[in-house]
């Protein structure tokens, strides 16, 4: 009897790849030492690696070079693959940055005093209320959430596309990057032609109904061309500007392109 194959996941090299790049320093350390081994890098880098740090250093640039690599490789045309109905993963996962990983731990916000902040290279700066945000023009998708983690899930995302929020607002859309701070804590942050992808939306409904709290409310950043992580909830603030922030994870060792 033939033996069956398990057909990979279609990005789980990217996951792979991703995932060897959060272990932490001196695990990545020990790692370079023991499998790569310092010759092998020297003969990468194209100078001595004699020790962990330099090691360290030098897988720094890697992942900036990943970064052009893959801000180059970037089309605004390209779209990210879209599902029906059926293929939608019920529940939802929850995944979160904080400890205990429970949904009971998301933040809780008030819908009638919430408000939106904009920030930077923005010539309108009025805060935004929820029925103002609800209020833009929806547009739904169903794609897929891929987790830095391994997992992935298929969800029904509805709400305004990113680049007619920016465009209303009078956002500099030659401007390098836009941060997102989040109610929960969280920061990250993504590129303008990232932001400008007719997929890239800010999303306030979660299959059918107002964004769970668990899930974002009153708004996350739906992008399906990036990571999971690179998808913020709960935000709170949104900065166009033209220095780099990084973020939550970013700061910690994260790729911080991360686009499929």
């Amino acid at each position: 009897m033939p033996r069956l194959s398990k057909q990979p996941h279609p990005d789980s090299g990217l996951i792979l790849r991703e995932a060897a790049g959060r272990l932490d320093l001196s695990t990545r350390r020990h790692f370079l030492r023991r499998v790569l081994g310092l010759g092998t890098l020297t003969l990468l880098a194209g100078c001595d690696v004699i020790d962990g740090t330099s090691a360290e250093a030098m897988l720094g640039r890697v992942s900036d070079f990943n970064d052009r690599v893959q801000a180059w490789l970037f089309s605004g045309e390209r779209l990210a693959r879209e599902y029906p109905q059926s293929m939608i993963t019920r529940p939802f996962p929850f995944n979160s940055f904080y400890e205990p990983n429970t949904p009971d731990q998301a933040p809780v916000i008030d819908p009638g005093s919430y408000r939106l902040n904009l920030t930077g290279l923005v010539e309108r700066r009025e805060d935004w209320t929820l029925p103002q945000l609800y209020a833009l023009p929806r547009v739904t998708q169903i794609t897929r959430h891929i987790c830095i983690e391994g997992w992935s899930a298929i969800g029904c995302w509805s709400g305004v596309r990113f680049s007619e929020f920016l465009r209303r607002v009078g956002a500099d859309l030659s401007a390098n990057y836009v941060t997102f701070r989040c109610d929960d804590n969280y920061v990250t942050s993504i590129d303008m032609p990232t932001a400008l992808h007719p997929q890239t939306q800010l999303t306030f409904w979660f299959d059918g109904q107002i964004l769970p709290r668990a899930y974002g409310f009153p708004m996350k950043l739906r992008v399906p061309t990036k990571l999971g992580f690179k998808n913020p909830k709960h935000i709170g603030e949104i900065e166009v500007g033209n220095e780099l922030i990084g973020g939550t994870w970013e700061s910690q060792g994260y790729n911080w392109f991360s686009g499929l």
